[in-house]
């Protein structure tokens, strides 16, 4: 787990940490505060999810700070794809959807952190640190919210298949991207509408995101 940094008497240890955030800005101040930290050295930085395990397995970091709202791959399908390729490496997803199916969703991963983007400045260092030290950290609020939320009825396929609409794909433009049918395709999105008690597709897509099931 990271280096000893020596300065005097006491050395530090420092912590290694990933950070991924699409927006630049946002980006830049998380780095810059985590970077104030003797403690925390941020190694690596990206804008997109597709980038993550890569730069991961070149850094090997301690700690990835990851914004779940990522284009490319989503922040939760990084980081159950960077467990499986560096398991040494624990997870903090940071976000500004309080949403507690999301939290479900996060712990399927293998994430060990889940806090919100506005919490104190503070909190982010504090939850480093922790789930460094094979902590877990959630959000105490939205912990407590998703005891109430029922469990996600849509399959793995059909979650990928709204997320993928949601984001403005129409069927044929799925259908490419995921090498499937367009039969196939609407199979899904009528499976999760029913699923879902929806209207439509919009509404079903609606449902979903508000439940935390697709970011």
């Amino acid at each position: 787990m990271g280096q000893a940094s020596g300065k005097g008497e006491a050395a530090v240890i420092q912590l290694k940490i990933l950070l991924a955030e699409d927006v630049n800005m946002v980006r830049g101040a998380l780095k810059a505060l985590l970077d104030l930290e003797l403690d925390l050295e941020v190694v690596a930085d990206v804008d997109s999810g597709d980038e993550i395990v890569p730069a991961a397995l070149r850094c090997l970091p301690d700690v990835a700070v990851i914004d779940i709202d990522l284009p490319g791959i989503d922040g939760l399908t990084a980081a159950a794809r960077l467990h499986e390729k560096l398991p040494a490496c624990k997870t903090l997803i940071l976000t500004s959807l309080g949403r507690p199916g999301t939290l479900r969703r996060a712990l399927s991963a293998h994430v060990a952190g889940f806090i919100l983007k506005d919490a104190p400045p503070d909190k982010l260092a504090e939850a480093v640190r922790n789930v460094a030290a094979g902590r877990r950290v959630i959000d105490p609020q939205l912990a407590l919210a998703a005891w109430d939320v029922r469990e996600n009825p849509l399959t793995e396929r059909e979650c990928e298949v709204l997320r993928l609409a949601a984001h403005g794909a129409d069927p044929e433009e799925i259908a490419g991207q995921l090498y499937l049918s367009l039969g196939t395709v609407r199979n899904y999105l009528t499976a999760a509408v029913t699923k879902l008690n929806a209207r439509n597709r919009v509404d079903a897509i609606r449902i979903a995101q508000d439940a935390g099931w697709i970011p």
